[in-house]
């Protein structure tokens, strides 16, 4: 087993995630089979409980865990199915070391950080490296180099490399090279800075990945590899991007950073294909068609908390050969200003999970524009029960139909709490999560969308169809195509006689990739560039 640990310095943002998950890629068209895992230094047991405000999406694996939305871009880049084992807290690291301590399994021992934290962060290590079996595993450390929590993240990673041997294990940095405008020049000061706090900490870094606004000249290569005791050929430039994420892959090859890698490893393998990401590429910066797609939304400021919807949706544009510029909306202005107003010319409506009363009617509007206007439409999760309350007042004319998230006394309750929910007090871990299998109705637009009748996809929510109003809801056209696998749990619906108007309580955009775009997503994209070629112009 080989180990990288990937650690971050200057600023947080960096994109340690993106070039973990770039490396994991071109690992794996080498022909190695790869894990990757995120160690987060903060103390909530997980992100689940965390406003989109602090920590962005939380992304949901098959197990049931709620993890960092970085293993979002680990699966999208690579093949690796990740478990609750691939992410690590701080919480949850103290959490089991002092329920240890309780049941006495220390012996009387006074408890510290070093050993017995350490100890139980390289347990982790050495855990997902067993039950992987991989060839290489990718650790990121989340923070910053010099934040207190994550010391002793840093220390555990600096012994379990002593302990590995040399060839085994290597650490690789990403670390900050800032423009100054007012200089005309870039500055390799921080980066100096980052490596020497690293260096205190008893790690020296193998491979520095220097992100960027302008190429890194040789002369400033030379200063950066002179003054941070690395090779020159180990300084490797992470320039911004001009297009899409999906071109940091190759960036990073051009740099050799791969070859470098497996050199310093000691792995001998096939030269990397990479011709199916470069036509992924081609179709995302030239592609046939260009589309427009409003996603209705009240966290819009936030870049990341939709990011995995918002992936998705250009993994869609690209098995459309099709440009989506994505439209972000918020709710409340279409409670302010009217839906005809904000949402007029966008050639598809999405309408995203989420959780609170903020903005509901206005996403409630934005369900019967499109419904109206037959403007193609996909509800996910919440986006799935805001159409439902639609359909309820405006087609079944029940002006009191809610859900009870948001209004617990509402005179028709078309969305109420799961009954396996009701005695539940604790907030994290405790919604209806990870796959679900569901089962779909033939000749349903969701089954021709996934050529298939049963499929598994992931869940994270308290909430669900009141199935009192289900024939009620079937006689006036509205299609159950999806359901849990005992019938019970309404988990598609659609509308027969619209071009595309479909939700779900699953949250699709977690299973989709750039070179195997979600069926749902394939399918929605392709309704739209329908829609916006035949709307007048």
């Amino acid at each position: 087993m080989k180990y990288i640990f990937v650690t971050g310095g200057v600023v947080s943002s960096l994109g340690k995630g993106l070039t973990a998950a770039a490396l994991g890629t071109l690992l794996e068209n080498r022909g190695l089979k790869i894990t990757i895992q995120k160690f987060d230094p903060y103390l909530n047991v997980d992100p689940g409980t965390m406003s989109p405000y602090q920590h962005g999406e939380v992304y949901v694996l098959d197990d049931g865990a709620e993890t960092d939305l970085d293993l979002g871009h680990y699966e999208r880049f690579t093949n690796v199915k990740l478990t609750r084992i691939n992410n690590l807290t701080s919480g949850q690291v103290y959490q089991t070391v002092l329920n240890q301590e309780r049941r006495g399994d220390y012996l009387g021992k006074t408890v510290q950080v070093i050993p017995h934290i350490t100890d139980e962060i390289k347990k982790r290590i050495v855990t997902l490296a067993e039950q992987s079996k991989a060839d290489v595993l990718i650790t990121e450390i989340g923070g910053t180099t010099g934040d207190i929590e994550g010391l002793p993240f840093l220390e555990a990673i600096r012994e379990f490399a002593l302990e590995q041997g040399y060839d085994n294990a290597i650490f690789l940095h990403v670390t900050f090279v800032p423009f100054i405008k007012a200089a005309g020049e870039l500055k390799t000061k921080p980066t100096q800075q980052s490596v020497a706090k690293l260096r205190e900490i008893g790690i020296t870094p193998h491979i520095l990945v220097c992100r960027c606004e302008r190429a890194l000249d040789r002369e400033l290569r030379q200063k950066i590899s002179l003054h941070c005791n690395i090779p020159l050929e180990a300084v490797i430039e992470e320039k911004d991007v001009d297009h899409t994420i999906y071109e940091v892959p190759l960036m990073l090859q051009r740099e050799r950073l791969d070859e470098l890698v497996c050199r310093l490893l000691r792995l001998e393998t096939k030269t990397p294909d990479m011709t199916h990401w470069q036509e992924v590429i081609r179709k995302l910066i030239a592609p046939q068609h260009r589309v427009r797609i409003g996603v209705v939304g009240k966290y819009i400021e936030v870049n990341d908390a939709y990011k995995s919807v918002d992936e998705a949706i250009i993994h869609g544009g690209v098995a459309n050969d099709c440009g989506v510029e994505i439209v972000k909306v918020d709710a409340e202005k279409i409670e302010l200003e009217g839906a005809e107003k904000v949402l007029k010319g966008l050639g598809g409506i999405l309408v995203p999970g989420g959780f609170g009363e903020r903005g509901i009617e206005g996403k409630i509007q934005a369900a019967r524009y499109a419904r109206e206007h037959r403007v193609p439409y996909l509800g996910l999760c919440l986006g799935m029960q805001i159409a439902t309350i639609e359909f309820a007042r405006n087609v079944l004319h029940l002006p009191g139909a809610h859900s009870t998230e948001f209004n617990p006394g509402c005179a028709d309750p078309v969305i109420d709490l799961l009954d396996e929910q009701k005695a539940v007090d604790e907030k994290g871990g405790t919604m209806r999560l990870g796959a679900q299998e569901c089962q779909l109705v033939v000749g349903s637009k969701a089954a021709l969308l996934y050529h298939a009748f049963s499929v598994s996809e992931r869940h994270r929510h308290r909430y669900e169809f009141n199935n009192r109003y289900r024939e009620r809801f079937a006689a006036a056209g509205f299609v159950f195509s999806g359901t849990s696998v005992d019938g019970r749990l309404v988990e598609v619906i659609e509308l027969a006689d619209h071009p595309f108007y479909l939700g779900c309580q699953f949250h699709p955009e977690f299973h989709s990739k750039p070179h195997k775009p979600h069926p749902l997503f394939r399918g929605f994209i392709a309704a739209v560039h329908l829609h916006t070629h035949r709307r007048p112009v």
